[in-house]
C-alpha cells in the first residue's frame, strides 16, 4: 500500500497554502550557488502541482517570492526573474493540458515589466481551465496586502461607495488579494523553519499548520500526501468545544 492509499478523498483540504523554503540552503550543501537550488525548485513545484491536480485539490498557494526578497543580492533576483518567466512561459502548455488555471497575486507592479507579461499571457492562456486553480504568490507579503486593502477600502468610503459601518469580516476579505478565494485549509512550510513569514496573515486565521525538516527541492508527492494525512488527523474546532463539533456532527446525520 503507497502513501496515497491512506488518503481520505472524501476529507481533502480544499486549499493548501505551501512556504517553498530551502533552495538555498539545498544548493549550499551540495557546494552550489543559491540559483541551483532555485532551478531544482523548480522540479518540485511541477511534481507537486500535479500531485495536487491528481487528487482533486481545488487551490493550492506556493509562496515563491515574497517583497522582502527584493533585498536579496542582485544576482540572485536577477537570477529568479529570468527563471520565472523561462518557467513560465514553458509550463503554459503543461498547465492547459492539465486543465490548470494560473493566478497571480502581489506587488506584482515592482517586477520587471517583461516579467509581468509574461505572467498576464500565461493568466489569459489558462483562464478557462476548471480544474486546479494554481495561485502563485510573487511580490507578495501579508503587510503590503493588508495595507493596500486598507487603502482601496478607505478609497472607496472617501468616494461613497462604501459605508464605514458596513465594513465586516466578509467586505473585507472581498478587497483582499485572494478575494474569490476561500481560505487555506492545510499551510505546508518545509526546511524546518517554524515561521508564517508574512504569508496569508489573516487567510491563514484558522489555517492548520505542518512543519517539515524536508528542503524545497526535495520535496514531492509523498511528502505533501503526509502532511494531507496528518491534516485529516486532527480535529478542527474553530473556537468551538469538541463537545459541540461531536453534536453538530450527530444532528448533520439525523
Amino acid at each position: 500500500m503507497s502513501i496515497k492509499d491512506n488518503i481520505n478523498l472524501d476529507k481533502l483540504p480544499e486549499h493548501i497554502a505551501i512556504i517553498m523554503d530551502g533552495n538555498g540552503r539545498w544548493a549550499q550543501e551540495k557546494g552550489h550557488d543559491r540559483l541551483f537550488g532555485h532551478l531544482h525548485g523548480v522540479e518540485s513545484v511541477r511534481n507537486i502541482v500535479e500531485g495536487a491536480a491528481e487528487l482533486g485539490i481545488h487551490y493550492l498557494t506556493l509562496y515563491a517570492f515574497s517583497t522582502e526578497n527584493w533585498l536579496r543580492p542582485q544576482e540572485e533576483v536577477t537570477g529568479l526573474m529570468e527563471l520565472l518567466i523561462d518557467t513560465i512561459r514553458k509550463e503554459v502548455p503543461t498547465l492547459n493540458k492539465n486543465n490548470i488555471r494560473l493566478h497571480v497575486i502581489g506587488a506584482t507592479d515592482m517586477m520587471p515589466e517583461h516579467a509581468r507579461q509574461a505572467l498576464q499571457e500565461a493568466i489569459s492562456e489558462t483562464s478557462t481551465n476548471t480544474g486546479l486553480n494554481l495561485v502563485m504568490a510573487l511580490s507578495y507579503s501579508s503587510r503590503w496586502e493588508i495595507i493596500h486593502t486598507t487603502q482601496k477600502i478607505a478609497q472607496d468610503v472617501l468616494n461613497g461607495k462604501l459605508l464605514p459601518e458596513d465594513i465586516n469580516q466578509e467586505v473585507y476579505s472581498n478587497y483582499l488579494s485572494t478575494a474569490g478565494i476561500p481560505d487555506p485549509e492545510l499551510m505546508i512550510r518545509t526546511s524546518g523553519e517554524h515561521r508564517i513569514s508574512n504569508f496569508l496573515l489573516y487567510q491563514l486565521a484558522y489555517t492548520e499548520l505542518y512543519f517539515t525538516q524536508t528542503l524545497w527541492p526535495d520535496f514531492r508527492k509523498d511528502n505533501l500526501y503526509e502532511a494531507i494525512i496528518d491534516f485529516q488527523q486532527r480535529q478542527r474546532r474553530f473556537g468551538k468545544t469538541g463537545d459541540q463539533l461531536k453534536k453538530n456532527i450527530i444532528e448533520e446525520k439525523n
